[in-house]
C-alpha cells in the first residue's frame, strides 16, 4: 500500500481563539495549520474540517474542506471521516508545522501493517496521528490523555522517532520556539524568521 492510497483528515479550529495558548495571533494559528496541511498533501489525499471563514485558504492548497459544526474536536474528526469513504484513513492534528511529507508517508507505510495504529506526541501523553485500514474502525479519542485512550481502543503505537516532525505538535510558545528553523515557511514568516 502506498501513502497516496490514504485519506488524511485534519481538523483545524478556524476561529480567532485557535491556539490562544501560544499567545500569538490568529494568523499564526492559521500559518501552522497551512504548513501542516501542505505537508500532508505531499503524501496523501487530505480532508480539512474547519470553519467557513478559513476554508478558501485550504481549498487553494488542494484540500477538500468539510464544514466544522463546532461541537468538539472529536466531532470534527468524525465529520471528516464520514466524508473520507471506506478505505484506509488517517487523522492528523493540524498543529505540526515541522512535519515533512516524507515523514508522514513513512508513518502511513508502517501503519499499513496494522488495522489500527497511532503516533504519540513527543511528550508521550497525546496523539498526533491515528490510522485505520477501514474508516469505520476508527475510535477517535483526542484530548487530555489521548495516547492512553487510543491504546485502550486498540491502536498500535508506531515506532516513529521522538525527533520526527510528526511527533512535535505545537500547543505552547515553548514548543513553537523549540522548532526553530524546522517550522514551515508560513509559520516562520508570521514569526519573522
Amino acid at each position: 500500500m502506498r501513502a497516496t492510497d490514504w485519506t488524511v483528515v485534519i481538523p483545524v479550529k478556524g476561529t480567532p481563539a485557535a491556539k490562544s495558548r501560544l499567545g500569538g495571533s490568529p494568523d499564526l494559528a492559521l500559518a501552522i495549520a497551512l504548513d501542516t496541511v501542505e505537508a500532508a498533501l505531499g503524501a496523501a489525499r487530505v480532508i480539512v474540517v474547519t470553519s467557513a471563514e478559513v476554508s478558501p485558504t485550504f481549498v487553494a492548497l488542494g484540500a477538500l474542506v468539510v464544514k466544522d459544526t463546532g461541537v468538539s474536536l472529536n466531532a470534527a474528526v468524525r465529520e471528516g471521516l464520514a466524508e473520507a469513504g471506506p478505505g484506509p484513513t488517517a487523522v492528523l492534528l493540524g498543529d505540526l508545522p515541522a512535519l515533512p511529507p516524507e515523514e508522514l508517508a513513512g508513518a502511513l507505510q508502517l501503519a499499513a501493517g496494522h488495522p489500527l495504529a497511532m503516533v504519540a506526541d513527543a511528550e508521550t501523553q497525546g496523539t498526533t496521528l491515528i490510522t485505520a485500514l477501514r474508516t469505520d474502525d476508527h475510535a477517535p479519542a483526542f484530548g487530555v490523555g489521548s495516547r492512553t485512550a487510543h491504546l485502550a481502543a486498540g491502536y498500535i503505537e508506531l515506532p516513529v522517532p521522538v525527533t520526527s516532525g510528526l511527533r512535535r505538535d505545537v500547543d505552547t510558545a515553548a514548543q513553537l520556539a523549540a522548532l526553530g528553523d524546522l517550522a514551515g515557511h508560513r509559520t516562520r514568516a508570521v514569526l519573522g524568521r
